[in-house]
């Protein structure tokens, strides 16, 4: 090679010798794509959950105070605030970072296919809330006898929602993917 000859830099180099190149390979391209976007959507969910719990906490420790964690009812008011706050980032994440390329379709129909799978996510984590809280706050008295009911609820709350968010992650991605972002190829 003469030194006036530039240098191929291979820009993909790191991503093709790591584990997403790994699975690329096994998988193929389109599979690789998708495999690429569930990452992505994990990432915006992880920020989403850290806003959701940071939300959900804080007004469960400042306005919504449950009084034992068979007390949902405060759990749920101040888990729909995190929740929406979370949504809201997600969106614009998703839309512009996840599937930039889906920006064929108008923002506002966009916005109400994204928000209404939400909406479904958000009763499946009601019912999760409604189910586990209780659960968890008899699993967690059993073993931490020392602990109060209050922590004892926030302890068990965020239990449940870290099982709520893993469960509506899933279907957030899938019904999102195939209905609010099925234009992307």
């Amino acid at each position: 090679m003469s030194q006036s000859e530039p240098i191929a830099i291979n820009p993909v180099l790191p991503v093709a010798n790591g584990p997403i190149g790994r699975l690329s390979r096994r998988f193929g391209g389109a599979k690789a794509k998708e495999l690429e976007r569930f990452l992505k959507f994990a990432v915006v969910g992880i920020i989403g959950a850290v806003i959701d719990l940071t939300t959900t906490n804080l007004l469960l420790k400042t306005v919504f105070v449950p009084t034992s964690p068979a007390d949902v009812t405060p759990l749920r008011i101040a888990a729909s605030i995190g929740f929406t706050l979370a949504v809201i980032s997600n969106f614009i994440w998703n839309r512009y970072w996840t599937y930039p390329d889906s920006r064929s379709r108008p923002l506002m129909q966009q916005i109400l296919q994204f928000f209404g799978v939400n909406l479904v996510g958000l009763g499946i984590r009601y019912i999760v809330l409604g189910i586990f809280t209780p659960i968890f706050g008899n699993i967690l008295r059993g073993i931490l006898t020392s602990l109060n009911e209050a922590t004892l609820a926030t302890l068990a709350s965020n239990a449940a929602i870290l099982l709520a968010l893993g469960i509506v992650m899933m279907w957030n991605f899938v019904v999102n993917r195939y209905w609010t972002y099925n234009d992307v190829k």
